[in-house]
């Protein structure tokens, strides 16, 4: 389907500047040009939805002002360019304030202002297209019953309490051990939620050094401190409007909690290095592997701080106890590791069915995931074997969910397992694998 032409009217009672006009937009093949003499008749043409339109400011029937109200009222993704021989600046900047995009004078130099004016609302719609298929295409992948996969009862209570989540502000503490899903909850509840077309800020506390995290949440002044050359913005104000997820909340050292509490309390914070206070509308999501109140009564986590955060609990389910659940996420993973790798698709075996619901996955959905791409890339059938599962943790040539392991370190496990399933046959592990023998001799002479 070819795209819809770039539609400008120009309305110009004066027939030489008419002309003028619509010969110059009209070396752009792109452009489909229509003119008028008259608003009127132009009014009368506006349900036809012109991405631009140039207005004469002085028309023989109504003014150039009347019309760009009418404009702003009908069709307010219309992009209004002035040209008239006005010189009054009071009254350009009233246009200006009243939606006109630009005010070009009739000189010498119309034309080439024209067309660059013309050039930047032209691209300046293509970056706001863009911007609105992604948003869309984002909302989509977090439709949380399309994200978050199950059908057991678990996983539908956990349904019913981000539905009650998307309605207020209130805050969202999720709990659950590593690997169910945390931040896919917090990023359906935000890009579900009357804040999706705004910022989705992720923090994970863990992760931050100490010395770091209020800067990294607060943000700084430049010379606030040794090495701060220029002014940071911190993630509450990144977030504003939108969701800022904190991520292992519990590891909060009891200095910043004390700090946290009191922006959630004043809805305000202050940069390192700065005595003015900053506003902030920001949704706030939590996520947390321990259980918090046992944290308070370990003296670890601030009790005031546990209460200001308690708003609705969400707690997601390990996956052992999510029955049917891992087939279905199972099949889903080999579907898409399959389709983003280009290979025609496998199914499980029924006896690779019953190796993986007999497994207690520790590592929760993120190694269910782990360890059907594995087994894609280890199956030589179209069906998947209970051999290409490899599950067993305390194998040293397993493979399991992990975020510390290298791409190399990968290939290594790889040919390990492929030579231990093939009997340490190196020339039939290079067949399998679709490499040469001397580049898994190679790999190998490299791990030692």
């Amino acid at each position: 389907m070819s795209e819809k032409p770039f539609k400008i009217f120009v309305v110009e009672d004066s027939e030489w500047y008419n002309r003028l006009l619509v010969h110059t937009l009209s070396l752009n093949p792109d452009y489909e040009i229509k003119s008028f003499f008259n608003g009127k008749d132009f009014l009368n043409s506006l349900n036809e939805s012109p991405d631009i339109v140039t207005l004469d400011y002085r028309l023989p029937d109504i003014t150039g002002l009347e019309i760009l109200k009418r404009i702003r009222e009908e069709n307010p993704d219309v992009q209004v360019i002035l040209i008239s021989e006005q010189e009054d600046i009071d009254t350009v900047v009233n246009l200006l304030k009243l939606g006109a995009y630009d005010y070009i004078s009739k000189s010498e130099d119309i034309k080439d202002r024209l067309l660059n004016t013309v050039r930047n609302i032209r691209n300046g719609i293509g970056l706001k297209k863009e911007i609105s298929t992604l948003r869309r295409e984002v909302q989509k992948k977090y439709s949380f019953r399309e994200s978050i996969l199950g059908e057991s009862p678990a996983i539908k209570s956990v349904y019913d309490l981000i539905e009650k989540a998307l309605g207020t502000n209130i805050t969202v503490v999720i709990s659950g051990d590593t690997g169910t899903g945390k931040e896919l909850v917090a990023k359906a509840i935000h890009y579900n939620s009357k804040r999706k077309d705004k910022a989705f800020v992720t923090v994970n506390v863990a992760a931050i050094p100490s010395e770091l995290i209020e800067s990294e949440l607060f943000g700084h002044e430049k010379g606030s401190f040794t090495g701060a050359t220029y002014r940071r913005i911190g993630r509450f104000e990144e977030a504003d409007g939108g969701t800022l997820f904190l991520d292992e909340i519990s590891e909060m050292e009891p200095n910043l909690q004390a700090k946290l509490l009191r922006v959630l309390q004043e809805k305000e914070f202050t940069r390192i290095g700065s005595n003015k206070p900053v506003k902030t509308d920001c949704r706030i999501v939590v996520a947390t592997n321990k259980n918090l109140k046992d944290e308070v009564k370990k003296g670890n986590f601030r009790e005031d701080l546990f209460y200001r955060l308690l708003g609705l609990p969400i707690e997601l389910p390990p996956l052992r106890e999510r029955a049917n659940d891992i087939l279905i996420l199972a099949r889903h993973f080999i579907g898409k590791f399959c389709e983003e790798n280009n290979i025609s698709l496998k199914k499980l075996s029924v006896q690779s069915q019953k190796k993986l619901m007999n497994y207690p996955f520790p590592g929760n959905v993120r190694e269910l995931k782990s360890i059907i791409e594995l087994a894609v890339t280890l199956s030589v059938k179209d069906e998947i074997e209970p051999d290409d599962l490899v599950v067993d943790r305390g194998d040293p040539l397993s493979i399991v969910a992990t975020d510390s392991l290298t791409l190399r370190e990968y290939e290594i496990k790889i040919i390990k397992a492929t030579l231990k399933k093939n009997n340490n046959d190196i020339r039939l592990a290079a067949e399998k694998l679709d490499i040469g023998i001397s580049t898994i001799y190679r790999i190998l002479k490299e791990e030692k």
